[in-house]
């Protein structure tokens, strides 16, 4: 079954492995973090992993807005109010006990929401301490995150640390995908011949070195690597944990944690020629060293892309970043988009929540009752039960286009910007955001519209911009800045999008000068950055230039070469940052 094959091919036999392994041992391995978007790749390897499974094994989808009701479980007031004593609903991942959840969009998934899987996967169990009541449910399952972020989004990395397998199935595409399914008795078997696989001390050993040589700080990662190595040897119907099985492990769970090269042949030989020639004979074994065989595998499967990051030294993993609607969030007492309940007085312009405020005093009527005998009420409020509902309201959004219509843009690509900015134009409708474009060329930066939700105008001064003559960046940028600071003064949510080469050659005071004018753009970027707005910067080059990206850098804004920069990817990219903002 486990075999090595070339790698076009061994993308797809690794997710089709770990689906397997997974089933052999749901627990153990914690469960698998996929990255791929919804399509027939996902379909086709959801498809494989639900046929390793018993058909009495439940699949439950895990939203990524549950609430902390729905997951944990809580008061059933419909029931408690019926039966006049507490009665406790359960929670999703108390139903999921004993089989798979499924988590779809988990880099949206909130921290609480994560906070609560992290302990259910550590713990097996949660402990409910809400309403006024204790309960604990066994909450043993296995995880599948669907990782459907772009670019730098991912999913928490403290959930896909708990998690051994992380495929990554996006470069793969449908003539991949194979029909190919696993016998359910056979990993029915594989459970049962687990507690009888043997381990010996240098398999451990093995492990370890390996994860130490790839960079991996996390003590989770060979362990986990370990209970891979066993559940592929219970699937061979193995009583031991051989070498094959161990390098399949540092395949399929090493390799994707990798954050650093271990060191290459050619050092192994110089530092072997620095010693004693006799005491290197002494010490040769006539085979490989297992701890050789497994680092190699592990190495082998490192994607090659990825492997020439690692070849810098280290590989930084990227910050998770979360995309969302356009427009700040802002809490309201009044009106807005309800986002949960606190505690308060009734009165004063708060709203009421009633059945909040019943689920907060139901735990409580046999007490009450019992101390209030005379009473013939038949439900007793006291003022510490009142919740109150809580609102966020979304302020206006503007998208500020500051547009490069210089001499270098409009003998290159200024045709090509203006396409770009009519893809974005479209989501900002959809959006209802108020759009204000800044034309710089020559010496200085103009206003060619303020803000304004006029689709048409927009487009129509955007067809009639011109090109040509110097390039003012750091008079656009500090257009831009003032523009954006008076939006957010209005009480609105600002966004700039700088379409630019990033070559600078007019300075502030329209004198011409390549170096004093890329001086006086780094410190308007710098100026920009201070006031904590969100921005894009997309590379207008035919070809990326560091100018861009440094200006991009200077004011922590996002930086998208525009040869990549589609429609969809723009869009993601303009939300993500005004959520982040």
């Amino acid at each position: 079954m486990f075999r090595h094959m070339s790698r076009g091919a061994q993308s797809w036999s690794n997710a089709m492995t770990a689906a397997a392994l997974f089933a052999v041992d749901p627990l153990g391995t914690g469960g698998i973090c996929v990255r791929a978007g919804p399509g027939p790749v996902r379909d086709g390897w959801l498809a494989v992993l639900r046929s390793c499974f018993p058909s009495a094994v439940s699949f439950r989808k895990l939203p990524p807005a549950i609430s902390d009701e729905r997951l944990l479980g809580g008061l059933d007031l419909a029931a408690t109010l019926h039966a006049r004593r507490p009665v406790v609903q359960r929670g999703l991942l108390a139903d999921a006990d004993g089989g798979v959840l499924l988590a779809v969009m988990a880099e949206r998934l909130s921290s609480a929401t994560v906070a609560h899987l992290i302990a259910a996967i550590d713990r097996r169990q949660i402990d409910l301490e809400r309403d006024g009541m204790s309960r604990r449910s066994p909450s043993r399952f296995g995880l599948v995150a669907f990782d459907e972020g772009l670019d730098d989004e991912r999913a928490s990395a403290a959930l896909s640390d708990r998690l051994a397998f992380q495929l990554d199935l996006q470069s793969l595409s449908r003539p991949d995908v194979t029909s190919e399914e696993y016998d359910v008795d056979n990993v029915i078997a594989a459970r049962r011949r687990l507690p009888r696989v043997d381990v010996e001390a240098d398999a451990v050993e093995a492990l370890c070195h390996a994860a130490g040589s790839l960079g991996i700080a996390s003590l989770r990662a060979p362990l986990l690597a370990l209970r891979v190595a066993v559940a592929a040897a219970a699937f061979d119907d193995d009583e031991i944990v051989r070498r094959d099985h161990l390098e399949l492990a540092a395949r399929l769970v090493l390799s994707p944690r990798a954050t650093a090269l271990p060191a290459s042949p050619e050092q192994d030989a110089e530092m072997s020629r620095d010693q004693d020639p006799e005491t290197i004979d002494d010490r040769q074994d006539p085979e490989v060293p297992i701890e050789d065989l497994v680092l190699e595998a592990a190495k082998a499967a490192i994607p090659p892309n990825l492997f020439k990051q690692l070849q810098g030294g280290s590989l930084q993993r990227p910050r998770t970043m979360r995309a969302g609607k356009q427009g700040l969030s802002k809490a309201g007492p009044r009106r807005g988009r309800a986002i949960g309940v606190r505690r308060g007085e009734f009165g004063a312009g708060n709203q009421l929540n009633l059945l909040e405020t019943l689920r907060a005093a139901a735990p409580w009527q046999p007490l009450r009752r019992a101390g209030e005998a005379g009473s013939v009420a038949r439900l007793l409020i006291r003022k510490e039960d009142f919740r109150i509902k809580r609102f966020k309201q979304r302020s206006a959004s503007s998208t500020i286009f500051v547009v490069d219509a210089s001499g270098s843009s409009a003998l290159q690509r200024l045709a090509e910007v203006k396409g770009a900015v009519e893809l974005l134009l479209a989501d900002c409708y959809i959006r209802r955001d108020e759009v204000a474009l800044i034309a710089f060329r020559g010496r200085t930066a103009q206003l060619i519209l303020p803000p304004t939700r006029s689709l048409t105008r927009v487009r129509r001064s955007l067809a009639a911009l011109a090109g040509g003559g110097g390039t003012p960046l750091a008079a656009a940028i500090d257009s831009a800045t003032t523009l954006a600071v008076a939006v957010r003064n209005k009480g609105q949510s600002p966004l700039v999008v700088l379409m630019t080469d990033g070559r600078a050659n007019v300075a502030r005071d329209g004198c011409g000068g390549r170096a004093g004018a890329e001086i006086e753009a780094y410190e308007a970027a710098r100026q920009f950055c201070v006031t904590g707005i969100p921005a894009v910067v997309v590379d207008t080059s035919p070809r990326p230039q560091p100018q861009a990206e440094k200006i991009a850098a200077e004011m922590k804004a996002r930086y998208v070469a525009l040869p990549y920069a589609d429609a969809t990817r723009l869009s993601r990219v303009v939300q993500a940052n005004m959520a982040v903002g």
